[in-house]
């Protein structure tokens, strides 16, 4: 029987006639496995498919049949930067970005022997006397996503709760009953070895690359691969995967281990791929003496696709390899000059991937030690062996790696991991590429890596947003193989409800007005009343003191010279009452300035009764201290400001002018003068802020704000 990852599986949606035979196109397109061309990575292709389908979306709406999305992959096929790509590749690409554009859900993703139907109904579950191998796991979980998924939610609360009650993988040892393992001579053995050195505990590992800040996507995979391990009592490390020095720098690595402890996961053990460079030579060098190697002079361009030429030194003596592939490691050789290759044909036709490259550039660990260094497809699944993995889990756009990653490992002798799939996520109205992150950076359209108007997790935090939001935020999302696009929208109503809970009420006037109650001696009120840090929980007893005084502040919008039909706060004709102190104010005297604009009110007060109820009560502050408050809001106008189509400008012309406005000298109450960084707060009837770094380096309150009170209508 096969078993996914996700539990129920996905319902056809009627709306388009031609889901079906999509969506089979889609299923068989993925079967294969490809490798990119040596300088073009799964991100670049994705990126001008991407690019492509935005630059016809009209087009495809009103046609997105079979034979017209084989006509865009033809054109896809003209265009020069994806030389080399193999058409089914391209194929599979197009459809993943094609499905949420359209609505069709992804009905079912197989691989190529899945028990599951072509419609994506389950099959009948095998009766229990079955033939084993009937019983094996499908290593790919079915689709719920596509459009569906930017409204639809699973409810769970937490990544452990999904995974515990919608995830079956197959247990510590069992990798062979998973569909497509390759099972050898020596995998029962190695097996046997694996299962002892973990103790029989699930092994899983988050590896970024560490040329970059993480984003909101790789909060996904943070949570599935610790959650995973954690729901089981397992262990998950953190490997870096530094095998391109030209990228990497010191600042992204300690970036990285923070975003992982800031999210409350602890890794087993911090790794590095460089911590495997010595055994990934041997292993190289032992592919080379079993005939599965070779040193190979072909340019990239050369190199480059499928129906290429063989390379005339894949036949070359395996002495005279190893005697060049030494000459690679001591430095004989320019960049470029010779690569270390496979000998091994891909399922699509492709020929022997470069294992090494050389480049001269020092290492941030190993210094000059190495100036030959290997490639991601020679490096991942050595590494996840070395580390005896039990579960590789990877987004979607690796699925296509699988049969390569287990022929690797069965080509030097090692213990082979199962290889698990499910989908990126990926937000409207923002963009989460590193080259253009780093264009909005160098343009000052946002001031770093950090900004709260982007969605990399070091912005997301300093908004304010928690990482016990972000979490679960992941976690109503689910798990899928189908494409993932949400609004913020949802990640702010997450947001809202978690904050609605944990962040402590207090007063703070964005747009003073200064209000003088000139009858204040009489009142009798003390200097301070206690006021709850959440009103709306009698359970709760928290609370912090507020200053009293003759003079205190309301927002200017709670004042109007002259009475408009609906407005229930202060006016010359109309009380107002201050919450918490159950004083009614009336007004006694306007102050205005030379410009005759209102600069402040003098009223007098009297305790609440029967028979002075206001219409309304307002929130104030006395004796304040003063702040910047930066409100933001959506750093683009556009859901996908990389759309050609509605943005024929490029996405940095799409940048929304008004993203941020900055407010001086807010009135907030003066406890807050000692808010820690980060610390999250309810300005009542305004939103949710948090303290900005920036209060420690100014030596003043800086706050942002992380999301406000109520959906706005306007989203």
């Amino acid at each position: 029987m096969q078993q996914c990852i996700v539990a129920e599986h996905a319902q056809c949606l009627d709306m388009h006639k031609h889901r079906e035979s999509m969506n089979a196109r889609l299923a068989a397109t993925i079967r294969f496995l490809a490798v990119m061309p040596s300088d073009l990575s799964l991100g670049d292709i994705d990126d001008i498919v991407s690019d492509f389908v935005n630059s016809r979306r009209a087009n495809i709406l009103a046609d997105f049949s079979e034979k017209a999305l084989d006509n865009l992959v033809g054109e896809l096929q003209k265009d020069s930067r994806l030389k080399g790509v193999e058409r089914t590749l391209l194929a599979g690409v197009l459809d993943s970005r094609v499905i949420p554009l359209t609505g069709i859900r992804e009905v079912e993703i197989r691989y190529a022997n899945s028990n599951m139907a072509v419609q994506g109904k389950p099959q009948k579950e095998p009766k229990k006397n079955a033939k084993k191998d009937d019983a094996k796991k499908d290593s790919t979980p079915p689709a719920t996503g596509g459009k569906g998924t930017e409204t639809e939610t699973t409810g769970m609360e937490s990544i452990e709760e999904l995974l515990r009650t919608r995830t079956h993988l197959h247990k510590v040892g069992e990798n062979y009953t998973t569909e497509g393992y390759v099972k050898t001579p020596l995998t029962d053995e190695l097996l046997k070895a694996h299962v002892k050195a973990v103790e029989g505990k699930v092994t899983t590992r988050f590896p970024p690359e560490p040329n970059g800040v993480l984003h909101i996507g790789h909060a996904k995979a943070i949570n599935i691969n610790f959650g995973y391990a954690k729901v089981h009592n397992g262990r998950c490390y953190l490997r870096f995967d530094d095998t391109n020095p030209e990228k990497e720098e010191a600042k992204f690595f300690e970036a990285i281990e923070d975003i992982v402890r800031w999210l409350k996961y602890e890794p087993y053990k911090v790794t590095h791929s460089s911590d495997y460079f010595q055994q990934l030579y041997e292993w190289a060098v032992q592919l080379i003496k079993d005939d599965l190697a070779y040193v190979c002079h072909q340019k990239t361009e050369e190199m480059r696709g499928f129906n290429v030429d063989a390379s005339p030194w894949r036949d070359r003596p395996i002495a005279e390899s190893l005697e060049l592939f030494e000459q690679m490691k001591l430095g004989f050789f320019d960049e470029g000059e010779a690569t270390l290759r496979m000998k091994h044909v891909l399922e699509e036709g492709k020929v022997d991937p470069v294992m090494y490259r050389i480049k001269y550039v020092p290492h941030h660990r190993t210094g000059n030690t190495w100036c030959i260094y290997p490639t991601y497809d020679y490096t991942h699944c050595l590494c996840d062996s070395l580390e005896n993995i039990t579960h590789s889990l990877c987004t979607k756009e690796f699925q296509t790696r699988r049969s390569s990653y287990y022929w690797l490992c069965n080509a030097v002798k090692t213990y082979c991991p199962v290889q698990w799939e499910y989908s990126r996520l990926n937000v409207n109205y923002t963009v989460i590429s590193k080259r253009k992150i780093l264009k909005l950076i160098e343009g000052r359209y946002v001031r770093d890596y950090d900004d709260p108007r982007l969605f990399t997790l070091t912005g997301l935090r300093r908004r304010g947003i928690p990482s016990e939001a972000i979490n679960r935020f992941v976690a109503h999302l689910g798990l899928t193989v189908a494409q993932t696009a949400v609004d913020p929208t949802m990640l702010d109503a997450v947001v809202r409800d978690y904050l609605n809970v944990h962040a402590p009420r207090t007063m703070a006037v964005l747009e003073p007005l200064k209000v003088v109650i000139t009858n204040f001696a009489d009142l009798d009120l003390g200097s301070t009343v206690r006021v709850p840090d959440y009103p709306t929980d009698p359970s709760r007893e928290e609370a912090h003191d507020v200053a009293l005084d003759g003079t205190v502040f309301i927002e200017q919008t709670d004042f109007r010279l002259v009475a408009e039909k609906g407005f229930r706060r202060l006016t010359p004709t109309q009380t107002v009452g201050l919450k918490y102190i159950g004083l009614v104010l009336t007004l006694k005297h306007v102050l205005l300035n030379a410009n005759k604009e209102v600069v402040g009110v003098e009223v007098t007060a009297s305790k609440l009764d029967d028979t002075n109820k206001p219409k309304a009560f307002v929130h104030w502050v006395a004796k304040p201290v003063f702040a910047e408050v930066r409100l933001y809001e959506r750093l683009f106008l556009h859901k996908n400001p990389e759309d050609p189509e509605q943005v024929p400008n490029g996405f940095l012309s799409d940048v929304n002018p008004n993203s941020l406005n900055v407010i001086h000298n807010c009135a907030v109450d003066a406890y807050l003068a000692k808010a820690a960084v980060h610390s999250r707060y309810q300005f009542e009837r305004t939103g949710y802020f948090a303290v900005d770094p920036d209060s420690t380096s100014r030596g003043g309150l800086v706050f942002n704000r992380t999301v406000l009170l109520k959906e706005d209508a306007g989203k």
